[in-house]
């Protein structure tokens, strides 16, 4: 027995073009831009003494950014609205757009929680979580006796 990959654009015999239809109108930029939830991306690094988190957020203002911390868990947030109005003789004409994304981490027991700074520039959120005293790699030189 051979097995084929199922292509519904080849596969349905009972109405030819029928996915089409979707297809143009699911893949269109307006569901594609505004309807699908956009999460930026994130890269996560660990060095010796800290936790390195960068969320590629362009766009955005410092003040559109929450950062909340509770148990463990930090969790970055970003919710925009926005009103366009326009007051013409004849007509009014008004335009709403709503985005927002939620970003969580759970953060390891090695964390120090009360030292977590952030800062956004260059449209990339940095924050570093530093690591606790006895967490940290410690190393040194051991005599042989």
């Amino acid at each position: 027995m051979t097995l084929v990959k199922f292509n519904p654009k080849t596969n349905n015999s009972l109405m030819p073009g029928f996915n089409d239809v979707f297809d143009s109108v699911f893949n269109d930029t307006f569901f594609s831009d505004r309807m699908m939830a956009k999460v930026p991306a994130a890269n996560i690094s660990e060095s010796a003494d800290h936790f390195h988190v960068e969320l590629a957020a362009p766009g955005l203002k410092k003040e559109d950014f929450k950062l909340k911390l509770e148990r463990d868990v930090l969790s970055i947030s970003v919710e925009q609205v926005h009103e366009d109005q326009k007051q013409e003789r004849n007509y009014a004409k008004r335009e709403y757009s709503y985005s927002s994304f939620l970003r969580s981490f759970t953060l390891p027991e090695t964390a120090d929680q009360n030292g977590i700074a952030a800062k956004y520039n260059d449209g990339v959120l940095c924050i570093d979580i530093p690591k606790r005293e006895e967490a940290k790699v410690q190393s040194r030189q051991i005599e042989i006796k």
